[in-house]
């Protein structure tokens, strides 16, 4: 199989649970939800998107002629040492792309694995920490993780659904949107008013990480 990556780069995860690990991030091109345009944003199924994943012209992006090549990739942009090796497998949506053969061979180059979804196509086994991140109507096929990650506000959201789902860990994270302020208030009502659920932040941004 082929796989077209936007961007391939070393930094630290910025949300989440794992905010803060050194990984190698993986950006396929391509979602199921949105086609990444913004002509076509205001009727996708997910228009709230703050990722560039068009094309394969980001940084350590291209074209990889299969599982050996990519995995190659992810081990160079690492670098020496074999220690806590982590990659974060995301998007677009990587579920239309990621498969078995790239699970092994990140595996057999000691890589722990990190996924985020949008939930709407099943994992693939192998996935060491598996983050989905429901998008508004859009069905859940995957309903089990290691982290539910709720970006807020949305509409057509039901909260005592997603609580039923089988998680370790339920974050909420305000939307990166033209009213940040009120997405902010909002995150923090709803982690206050709801206690299963956490706060987390896109501490990348604020440290202008990657």
């Amino acid at each position: 199989m082929t796989y077209a990556v936007k961007e391939l780069f070393l930094t630290l995860q910025g949300e989440g649970v794992q905010a803060g690990r050194r990984a190698v991030f993986v950006r396929f091109a391509g979602c199921n939800l949105w086609s990444g345009r913004e002509q076509d944003r205001a009727t996708a199924a997910c228009n709230f998107c703050d990722t560039d994943f068009v094309g394969t012209d980001g940084d350590g992006g291209g074209k990889f002629a299969d599982a050996e090549a990519l995995a190659e990739a992810v081990e160079a942009s690492w670098g020496a040492g074999r220690e806590a090796r982590y990659t974060v497998i995301t998007g677009g949506e990587p579920m239309l792309q990621l498969d078995t053969p790239l699970i092994d061979a990140l595996h057999a180059r000691g890589f722990e694995i990190g996924v985020e979804s949008n939930g709407t196509l099943e994992a693939p086994p192998g996935i060491d920490w598996l983050c989905i991140s429901p998008k508004g109507v859009n069905v859940l096929a995957q309903k089990s993780g290691d982290e539910l990650k709720l970006v807020w506000p949305q509409a057509d959201i039901d909260l005592d659904i997603l609580e039923r789902l089988d998680f370790r860990h339920f974050l909420v994270q305000p939307m990166d949107c033209a009213d940040g302020e009120a997405a902010k208030t909002a995150a923090i009502a709803l982690a206050m008013a709801r206690p299963k659920w956490r706060l987390t932040l896109q501490a990348h941004k604020a440290l202008g990480l990657r």
